[in-house]
């Protein structure tokens, strides 16, 4: 990867949450932007109706050309529909976004197309919803231009015919975190839908983070403290990592035992994460 991209890759890492606004509710716009969100993503897919289709596109199109678009996201509809053929066209003539999240993403081909219609500039954010999707994660994770993944739970536990539960899909978000891992590229998981269930936001936040993602999307203002909460480093976890480092370079890089743990150079990678997005994160 060049520079550029890595500084791309790289940031996108320190964002911890991403809120999703329905393209067809202009007046929410500013709201969101308003929040304590790293970024904003207007959707076009799920949440805007049918007949609204149009209306919303033109003004999500505005919005990013009015906007700071280093902020302000897009989620088009799926590539295999006639709505996300009439988003990728009027992309090609319009003000783009910096991330593109891209629905329904069952192969890096679908990519290949974006890319060749689109140009360079974009960085795409897949979401991978559907079985097909999952036993193509890890070429869809190395294509060029993705900078992270998202877990789509809800067509997915639709698939399955399961519930929306933590259970039901831990082997899909495994998947989708090794392909990740192996890219070198961002996880996101899937939003929670309980608006007042807030202990059951925190403890799936809690095993998303425990799992390996490094951000959750949020569908509500509300959500976003708790998962700032659970994806940011504490300030007892920068101090432990700086002391640990500090250590373990005192001991000229040998391995050492450190408040009971034993350091090594794997532990110390990931004590440096943790500082670089704590001070990321509070800059």
């Amino acid at each position: 990867m060049g520079s550029k991209w890595e500084q791309i890759v790289l940031a996108l890492r320190a964002f911890t949450n991403f809120l999703f606004v329905p393209g067809n509710r202009t007046e929410r716009f500013a709201k969101a932007l308003a929040s304590a969100a790293d970024l904003v993503c207007i959707d076009l897919e799920d949440s805007v109706p049918l007949a609204e289709k149009d209306d919303a596109r033109g003004a999500a199109l505005a919005a990013i050309a009015a906007h700071d678009q280093g902020r302000l996201a897009l989620r088009i509809n799926g590539l295999r529909t006639a709505a996300g053929l009439a988003d990728i066209l009027a992309l090609a003539v319009s003000s783009r976004p910096e991330f593109l999240f891209v629905p329904m993403v069952e192969s890096a081909t679908e990519l290949d197309i974006l890319r060749n219609i689109l140009g360079d500039g974009i960085t795409f954010i897949p979401l991978i919803e559907s079985v097909k999707g999952i036993r193509a994660a890890a070429g869809i994770a190395s294509s060029p231009g993705v900078s992270a993944i998202m877990f789509g739970g809800g067509d997915f536990a639709g698939e399955l015919g399961v519930k929306l539960a933590w259970e039901p899909l831990l082997h899909a978000r495994c998947e989708i975190i090794m392909s990740c891992a192996a890219a070198n590229i961002g996880a996101i998981d899937a939003p929670y839908i309980d608006l007042e269930n807030d202990a059951g936001l925190a403890d799936e936040c809690g095993k998303a983070k425990a799992l390996g993602f490094q951000a959750k999307a949020a569908i509500h203002p509300r959500q976003i403290d708790a998962i700032h909460s659970a994806f940011r480093p504490s300030a007892a976890e920068i101090s432990e990592a700086r002391a640990a480092i500090a250590a373990f370079d005192a001991a000229g890089g040998a391995a050492i035992r450190f408040q009971g743990k034993m350091l090594e150079a794997p532990i110390i990678r990931q004590y440096q994460q943790i500082l670089s997005l704590g001070e990321t994160s509070n800059a």
